[in-house]
């Protein structure tokens, strides 16, 4: 419509020009007008452009190639927010390529190299080790490719994406704390932590939830502690707890696949009961987490960072594409914790 409408504007001044000088020579007529097709076709390809510059801006930057590396995708927090990354870069024209290093920094170190070698536009990584791949991401940045650093605060990072995960652990152990002083008042009861030492972020997290238990809930006993990262892991552990500290009563785990394991131990345990007494505290809301909720097993409470696992991906990939249009934001951008139990849970569930 609007090159039809510039047309019409075009041949309208063409005549007026030819009215107003009547006795201009067919020569001199011949001129003005290949001048004014000239004009014509310059503002036509101008118009273009914009349209073009608006198609671009409302795809996030059509184009772009983006590298992702997960430390695994067999936690389904990070297979489901790989996913909708991947979904959302599709829906913009843009290409994301996930790797999955299987938890070994070497391996995501290759990987990393890799994608520069390739030449993407960012790296979106998850660090398995964050000291391991400063220098790895300083090349990166020196060869133009932003990166963003997802749950780990780097040097040679243009954007940290990040948790406080002591006071993410903070907000798991407050909420068992208030769960174990209402069901056992002053006499407390046995506690066990499921944590994760070899990962630095996720010992911060494990001693905000050991350092709230002793302050709000300083009759609970912490009984047993021991590495779960995901669901195998969490189920053998609780088992093995549970053979030694039947009386456990509270599990405090720093992630969702902890503690998906630690239900179907207590599931074990006590077959069809569920004592309104026993209850798993955690965070990133899965779908085991979410079904364990709505079928009123042992999950009560699980902090959500951000939202589910879909608007986190989706979130994670606009800031990317943002750093990548070149919007100004600053070193560390921090994520939301949000306490989820049965009676926010729907709407959590269903955010979009």
């Amino acid at each position: 419509m609007m090159k039809k409408g510039l047309s019409i504007l075009l041949a309208g001044l063409m005549v007026m020009s030819l009215t107003a000088c009547g006795g201009t020579t067919a020569e001199t007529t011949a001129k003005e007008t290949a001048g004014t097709e000239t004009t014509a076709a310059e503002t036509t390809e101008a118009v273009e452009s914009t349209e073009s510059a608006e198609a671009a801006e409302k795809t996030g930057g059509s184009g772009y190639n983006i590298g992702f590396a997960v430390q695994t995708l067999g936690n389904q927090v990070w297979a489901q927010q790989a996913d909708a990354i991947q979904s959302e870069a599709e829906a913009d024209g843009n290409t994301v390529t996930v790797v999955d290093c299987n938890e070994n920094a070497n391996t995501q170190i290759n990987q990393l190299e890799n994608f520069i070698t390739s030449g993407v536009d960012e790296i979106i990584v998850n660090p398995v080790d964050a000291e391991a791949i400063e220098d790895t991401c300083k090349k990166a940045r020196e060869a133009g490719i932003k990166v963003v650093s997802w749950d780990e605060e780097m040097e040679n990072s243009d954007v940290n994406w990040v948790i406080k995960n002591y006071d993410l652990g903070a907000v798991i152990g407050e909420q068992a704390a208030e769960f174990i002083n209402e069901k056992f008042g002053d006499e407390g009861c046995e506690v066990a932590v499921l944590g994760y030492p070899q990962t630095p972020i996720l010992l911060e997290r494990e001693n905000g939830i050991l350092d709230k238990l002793a302050e709000l809930a300083p009759n609970a006993k912490v009984v047993a502690n021991q590495p779960a990262i995901n669901p195998t892991d969490g189920l053998n552990a609780m088992e093995t707890i549970l053979q030694a500290n039947p009386e456990v009563k509270v599990v405090c785990t720093i992630g969702g696949g902890g503690a998906a394991g630690a239900n179907e131990a207590l599931k074990a345990n006590y077959g069809s009961e569920v004592p309104d007494d026993i209850g798993i505290f955690s965070t990133d809301l899965t779908d085991e987490t979410i079904s364990s909720m709505e079928n009123g097993e042992f999950n009560r409470m699980v902090v959500a960072i951000t939202g589910n696992a879909y608007v986190c991906g989706r979130t994670a990939y606009e800031l990317g594409v943002e750093l990548l249009d070149g919007t100004t934001m600053d070193k560390n951008v921090y994520r939301d914790l949000i306490p989820v139990t049965s009676e926010n849970m729907e709407e959590m569930v269903n955010q979009k």
